[in-house]
């Protein structure tokens, strides 16, 4: 099963809900992989912290013009559709950064004066960090291209019930590199006028994909249901609202799972994973794993020193209301229970 974490704009907290719940799954029975396909910027190795075992220099290859066979004919231009090769009146100009290597102008080139050689784009790195496969991709410095290599990231992917894709932002070429053919896409989003534009504007690239897909709301607070509405206007189902809590923020400042620092979360990413691994109709939970889960999803039983709260009260304010470090946590708000 491949499930992308995809967004419309940077910050909305993509790698918290993908690093979390690929952590989740593998401790709980789930044989589990994180691929962090954001090259331009992976930062899923800073609350996973993976024992890199192989690093493997990722190129593409890039026309090289022989001057003394070249007859300046200007078919290798013409066929470019990127500008990467231009033909001059005295000279052929090759522009690396805009070449997407589809060896187009070798082929066409009457005189064979054009070759391809390799240039570095950068690496993949995979390794483990306890059960769980770890992948991530690193593009090189001055590089532009980053679909190459987030090809290389998916391919790299160790075998496993559950590969989390966690997508570059944005809703451009490394995005759509990255959903492509996953079984399921959760989009996240932040209750901010900037994250609700970037919500639809991604939506309406899943929805071009004809893919199925759920939202996630992080940092939610009470009385901001904008991001309901809409979803409730497009029929995209909310999976989760991560409430907006300090101890959240700080977990993550320090780099470590949110899951493991904030005492109840684990009921909201448990149920995350169950409603994301039905919702995209796969079969891929053990039955072992699926009970794990249930029963740490389990609103029925209350945190330790924490009464019952009042009937209606949001889910996630029985998973939160017990921890100390939550001065804001009355503002918490989740899914309703089904």
């Amino acid at each position: 099963m491949r499930i992308a974490i995809a967004s419309g704009k940077g910050g909305t907290g993509k790698t918290t809900v993908a690093t979390n719940l690929a952590w989740l799954a593998s401790q709980n029975g789930l044989a589990a992989a994180y691929l962090d396909c954001d090259t331009e910027e992976p930062n899923g190795h800073l609350f996973l912290r993976p024992a890199i075992d192989q690093r493997r220099e990722i190129v593409r290859m890039i026309p090289q013009v022989d001057p003394a066979r070249c007859t300046l004919c200007g078919q290798c231009g013409e066929i470019c559709q990127y500008s990467a090769i231009v033909c001059l009146e005295q000279k052929v100009l090759v522009f690396p950064e805009l070449c997407h290597s589809c060896g187009g102008c070798a082929l066409v080139c009457p005189a064979g004066a054009i070759t391809e050689t390799p240039r570095a784009l950068g690496v993949v790195e995979t390794g483990r960090c306890g059960g769980l496969g770890f992948v991530q991709g690193r593009l090189n410095i001055g590089e532009v291209s980053s679909p190459p290599l987030i090809r290389a990231v998916r391919q790299a992917a160790p075998p496993a019930d559950l590969l989390l894709y966690d997508a570059p932002p944005g809703t451009a070429c490394p995005m759509i590199e990255t959903v492509r053919g996953a079984d399921y896409v959760v989009l996240v989003t932040e209750p901010t006028p900037f994250g609700l534009h970037d919500l639809r504007l991604a939506w309406q690239v899943i929805k071009s994909l004809q893919m199925e897909c759920g939202v996630v709301v992080n940092r939610a607070l009470v009385g901001e249901t904008e991001a309901r509405q809409f979803c409730e206007q497009a029929r995209i189902p909310i999976l989760a609202e991560i409430p907006d809590i300090l101890a959240i923020a700080e977990a993550y400042s320090e780099g470590k799972l949110a899951i493991e620092a904030v005492p109840g979360l684990q009921r909201i990413f448990a149920r995350l994973l169950l409603d994301v691994t039905s919702a995209a109709g796969t079969n891929a939970l053990p039955e072992a794993a699926r009970r794990r889960l249930r029963s740490i999803a389990d609103l029925r039983a209350d945190p330790p020193g924490c009464g019952r709260p009042a009937p209606g009260a949001p889910s996630c304010l029985l998973a939160l209301r017990g921890n100390p470090r939550a001065p804001n946590r009355a503002r918490a708000i989740s899914s309703p229970d089904p």
